[in-house]
């Protein structure tokens, strides 16, 4: 069974990269990649999604926004932040609000496929900037 992933990131060349990392891994199937919080929010709505690749910089609804209504859904798929810093509080916001994990946008592409199947699977993510703050949640 292909793991179903989405991709939210408002940069379209980085959200195409990251489309066609998923599109091209056997096991995912790519449901869609949009560029912003409503726009995932309702794609989660409309057809099942097993993982969201969420970024947190996004207009008009930010990231731990935008992951806090699609994991009160029922049933919820497991969001993995990208992000460019590993430290930043807003990170732990995105886990507070019900993310799974995160990775660096500068991870290579084995490393983002394997926390996509880590999170995919009920795991978590964390690097070790933030787990300190993980771990006091």
């Amino acid at each position: 069974m292909s793991t179903r992933v989405a991709v939210v990131d408002d940069h379209p060349i980085f959200r195409d990269g990251l489309a066609a990392l998923v599109d091209s891994t056997p096991d995912f199937d790519l449901v869609g990649a949009v560029a912003d919080g409503p726009e995932i929010v309702a794609l989660v709505a409309e057809q099942p999604v097993d993982v969201v690749l969420m970024d947190l910089s996004l207009p008009t609804m930010s990231g731990v926004e935008a992951t806090a209504r699609i994991t009160s859904r029922s049933p919820a798929p497991a969001v993995l932040v990208v992000t460019m810093v590993d430290d930043d509080d807003t990170v732990v916001a995105a886990l507070r609000a019900g993310a799974r994990g995160y990775v660096l946008k500068g991870a290579p592409g084995e490393e983002i496929v394997a926390a996509v199947r880590t999170v995919a699977s009920g795991g978590a993510v964390f690097g070790a900037g933030v787990a300190g703050q993980v771990l006091a949640l």
